[in-house]
């Protein structure tokens, strides 16, 4: 058994998420986590909601609501579209906690003391109808270096590097178009150039990445130069230094903060645990340590997923933060009180999901909200979409007539009618699933196959090839069908021991099936394992629950969480025997055929 950290994006609370966010960060951090805990290991999956920075406080002008308002809305909204589309976090939390305030203000501190936050003078953008400052990512221009006509000023999304707001061409506002007015301001910046050997020795042991975010993340180091890491605006985290913590203009960048997220999670998440054994849930309680498992040990390890527009944040900045945390840069240093802690064993970033030829933009309408799929189909649909045809090496394309069609002939004709098909059978020949006599060589085969999907389907998600794993599991999913073809056992009613041992044959397959797909399809295999009354628990579900923030008891929110023990409510990744004299109710589809009716509505509500 080992540590497994699955660290998911954080996603941003301005507003409902698209399922282009939830391909990239979501169904596959929830499927390699459900497996990791299936094949035993000791799994803590944290995220929450990012709710700091300037798109929070132009949204919540634009309502006329104050951003706190603003983020507990959205929050909330965000919890419960995650939990039905059925992400199992051990916490989904958020970064206005105070929990959150004191783990990122420690990193800073420490990242500080060691020399790797540096006090520089910068140019910074003020509005000239507000007198208010732009922050880099809402000023936009023409790239310096690629001449990409739509670069960030903290990044070009097209060639990838890092830039400064004042460097780019023809530079305008991306809330009204005016052209920003650039002033000397102070800010910290963390020495990325004193820390770049580190970051490129560990690069370096990192080989067995997916290609496109290894390569990517050393072209980084190419061109290597000081990140600012505060932030002239009144809504984040006070910089906690003398004489810049009583500064209410003055912020932790939120990407600082949003990255320590994933360490503040399971440090909550811990003095949770320790309120649940009667603790009093402070930092300092026994119980309240277990995050350290996670973070300390050299030998837990630790995935983290994204989408590929975050490599930076996830590859550099975040590495960066902790290589200065415990003092392993040029500068030498040593760790704060939260001990040394332990670097990304990978960064797992999935390219994007695009919807009929264009990328998901919200202000232009091309958008899919994944609480408007998840009230139309199920979610196990989406998920299975995403698993078998998304984004995960290269950009990947949404059309509603390639959803229907992998829906209708791939998990209701294949998956869905094999399981309805075999359970009808048993219905109505037995009752109850029948005891096997002498199995036949195609009998033994059929179930070594199945056994052996345990193997190579758990291979390939340890590995980060999910659609190669969910590809193999359908496979088996096919030869289960074909041995049914077969053997024709409509037409062995006059043989009662054979037809018993085929159907018998049949209902331990497909149980094998549901367990392979249980990663992937939580809601319907869960179906599958109870129509047929395999004993033990299979794949559990979230559950959200309303909480008060540890550290201020006027403050209350909802988080996602569940029990997750193997066992006890997780299935092992193993074949688990059904049992002769279950009985066996006459069986429902476990998926819904999309009409073309209903297909076509969908892409004019697109259109529209």
């Amino acid at each position: 058994m080992s540590h497994i950290l699955s660290a998911v994006a954080w996603p941003y609370a301005n507003g409902p998420r698209h399922i282009g966010h939830v391909a990239g960060f979501g169904v596959p951090s929830d499927v390699f986590s459900r497996y990791m805990r299936m094949a035993g290991h000791d799994v803590l999956m944290v995220s929450g909601t990012d709710e700091h920075g300037t798109p929070i406080l132009v949204q919540a002008e634009r309502e006329g609501v104050a951003p706190q308002v603003l983020a507990d809305r959205y929050n909330r909204v965000i919890v419960e579209d995650l939990a039905q589309l059925g992400l199992t976090y051990d916490l989904f939390t958020r970064t206005t906690t105070r929990n959150h305030y004191a783990v990122a203000q420690e990193l800073f501190r420490q990242v500080h003391a060691n020399g790797y936050m540096i006090e520089q003078t910068t140019v910074g953008a003020i509005s000239p109808s507000t007198g208010r400052t732009l922050p880099d990512r809402y000023i936009e221009g023409i790239c310096p270096i690629c001449s990409y006509p739509h670069a960030r000023g903290d990044q070009c999304d097209n060639c990838g590097n890092q830039l400064d707001a004042a460097e780019l061409k023809e530079p305008r506002s991306r809330i009204n178009g005016e052209t920003p007015i650039f002033t000397e301001t102070e800010h910290f910046f963390l020495d990325l150039p004193a820390l770049a050997d580190a970051i490129a020795a560990w690069l370096e042991t990192r080989s067995n990445w997916r290609p496109n975010v290894l390569n990517f993340s050393r072209n980084l180091l190419e061109d290597v130069r000081p990140r600012a890491m505060t932030r002239d605006i009144d809504w984040g985290i006070p910089v906690p230094l003398a004489g810049w913590e009583e500064n209410p203009g003055k912020r932790l960048y939120v990407w600082f903060d949003a990255v320590v997220g994933y360490l503040s999670a399971s440090v909550e998440w811990a003095r949770r645990e320790d309120l649940k054994t009667g603790g009093d849930g402070s930092m300092n309680a026994e119980t309240a340590q277990r995050w350290r498992e996670w973070w300390n040990d050299p030998m837990a390890l630790s995935y983290y997923f994204m989408g590929k527009d975050n490599i930076t944040f996830h590859s550099q900045i975040w590495p960066g933060e902790l290589l200065g945390y415990n003092g392993e840069g040029s500068l030498g240093g040593e760790p704060g009180r939260l001990g040394h802690l332990n670097l990304p064993t990978e960064v797992v970033s999935s390219e994007y999901l695009n919807v009929a030829g264009e990328q998901f933009s919200t202000s232009r309408g091309v958008v899919i909200y994944v609480r408007d799929m998840l009230s139309r189909f199920q979610p196990d649909a989406l998920r299975y979409f995403i698993a078998a045809a998304g984004p995960e090496s290269s950009d990947a394309d949404f059309t509603w007539e390639e959803f229907q069609r992998r829906t209708n002939d791939e998990l209701v004709a294949g998956w869905g009618n094999l399981v309805n098909r075999t359970a009808t059978l048993v219905h109505k020949n037995f009752g109850e699933i029948p005891t096997p006599g002498e199995r036949s060589t195609e009998d033994r085969e059929l179930l070594e196959l199945t056994q052996a999907g345990f193997t190579r389907v758990g291979d390939l998600v340890r590995v980060q090839r999910q659609r190669a794993a969910i590809g193999e599991a359908m496979r088996v999913v096919s030869e289960v069908n074909r041995y049914v073809s077969q053997q024709q056992p409509w037409t062995l009613k006059t043989d009662r021991e054979r037809l018993g041992t085929v159907l018998h044959t049949m209902s331990q397959a497909v149980a094998d099936c549901s367990r392979l797909l249980a990663p992937f399809l939580p809601h319907s295999s869960d179906q599958v394992h109870d129509l047929f009354g395999v004993p033990g628990p299979l794949a559990p579900q979230p559950v959200i629950e309303e909480v008060t923030d540890l550290d201020d008891a006027t403050r209350a929110y909802p988080v996602i969480t569940g029990d997750y023990r193997l066992g006890e409510t997780v299935g092992a990744w193993d074949r688990v025997d059904v049992v002769p004299g279950t009985p066996m109710d006459k069986p429902s589809p476990i998926f819904t055929k999309l009409t073309d009716e209903a297909i076509a509505d969908e892409i004019e509500r697109l259109k529209g």
